[in-house]
């Protein structure tokens, strides 16, 4: 394997800083092949393409009031009653005629305004108010023309791109988003009910599909396997994700084979160990097809990793921000001290600019990142001032 990830922090480890710049630098050249994925799944990822517009918006002249649709000067005779979704194409109107109307439904032809209800005066099968030409109708393609580039190649789908698509004709948008496998190994690990004696209930592999998808990439499998080298080698040959994420089996003791395993498929590594705590047991390797990020089995220190390794690494593969950054540097308050070596994360709570410590933040705990809005990035020359601040994921 390579030597890459032996720089930079102590006994072969990574700095905390360095371990993350080098799953970005990873990342960013690692893009996932684009995709047409069904709305409801292109929520968070990243557009591959333009998306133009299919259709006008609105797609025909519509109603933007329920009221009178009314042709020439008034008073107006009435004529008829329009509502939305009707499927028979409107008469036109003459002038002097009228017809109710809800809001959305198509304007007859020669239509030249909408009164509203609230302004209209109806007495004797007329209607009387005040006309303003083109006021309350959502003229055929006003907003977006058909052909129109409504939304560019890199952005972020969010809710209203959703709606914007669908509404445009779409029924699949083209994205960019990492398929990540997961394996979670342990003989230990049992995934439902009490745990019995000697065993532990499965606390990573149920946060893991949230941190993945607030990076931008998707869950494509998620494994439980136990402590053997050969179901793993098994697991990692076969995997078809763009990158797995290995829970376990990551540091040195003798259940320990993803290093072995790596190796014998040719990984290049690119982090052995990152010099943090919670989570320094961490791995970051790559072949020509996946890359493989190693997290620790305890689930506190696995949260820790995966913000280090796992999130940096997702997002720039679609050329996205980190999530876990953008925050204001706090005061870091309570009886928090520097590590000699090492970088900790210290789960906090913020208050204006100060952040406090929540406690409860062992690596085999997640309580105190579930109580926490961000981790305290503690550096080992901390000084007691201020710190930098990481989203949890």
């Amino acid at each position: 394997m390579g030597a890459g990830g032996c720089t930079g922090g102590h006994g072969g480890h990574r700095s905390w800083p360095r371990a993350r710049e080098a799953a970005r630098l990873l990342g960013g050249g690692r893009p996932p092949a684009p995709r047409e994925l069904p709305l409801e799944d292109a929520l968070g990822a990243v557009l591959a393409a333009d998306v133009h517009a299919l259709t006008g918006l609105p797609a025909f002249d519509a109603s933007a009031m329920d009221g009178f649709a009314v042709s020439g000067p008034g008073p107006w005779r009435l004529v008829g009653r329009r509502l939305a979704g009707a499927a028979e194409a409107p008469v036109g109107l003459r002038p002097g005629e009228a017809v109710e109307i809800a809001t959305g439904a198509r304007v007859p032809k020669d239509t030249e305004c909408v009164v509203p209800y609230e302004l209209a005066a109806v007495r004797d099968g007329t209607v009387d108010g005040p006309a303003e030409a083109g006021r309350h109708v959502r003229w055929a393609g006003e907003e977006t023309a058909p052909g129109e580039t409504v939304l560019e190649r890199g952005a972020v789908v969010g809710p209203a791109a959703l709606g914007l698509a669908a509404s445009l004709g779409h029924d699949t948008l083209p994205v960019l988003r990492p398929r990540v496998s997961v394996l979670v190994t342990g003989e230990e690990i049992t995934t439902s009910g009490l745990p019995g004696d000697g065993s532990v209930r499965d606390a990573i592999g149920p946060a893991l599909p949230g941190v993945v998808e607030r990076a931008g990439g998707r869950i494509a499998s998620l494994r439980h396997l136990g402590d053997e080298r050969r179901p793993l080698l098994d697991a990692l040959e076969g995997a078809d994700g763009d990158v797995v994420a290995v829970c376990g089996s990551s540091s040195r003791g003798p259940a320990d084979h993803l290093r072995s395993v790596l190796e014998e498929l040719g990984a290049e590594v690119a982090v052995d160990g990152v010099a943090c705590r919670p989570g320094h047991p961490q791995l970051l390797a790559h072949t020509d097809r996946t890359v493989f990020v190693g997290l620790p089995g305890n689930p506190g220190a696995a949260l820790v990793a995966a913000a280090t390794l796992l999130v940096p690494l997702l997002a720039a593969m679609t050329g996205r921000p980190d999530p876990g950054t953008g925050l204001a540097r706090a005061v870091l308050e309570g009886a928090v001290t520097a590590h000699p070596r090492d970088t900790r994360l210290v789960a906090v709570r913020l208050d204006g600019g100060r952040a406090r410590p929540v406690g409860h933040d062992r690596p085999g705990s997640l309580r105190g990142a579930a109580l926490a809005d961000a981790y305290a990035v503690v550096p080992p020359d901390w000084d007691g001032g201020e710190v930098e601040l990481l989203r949890v994921p």
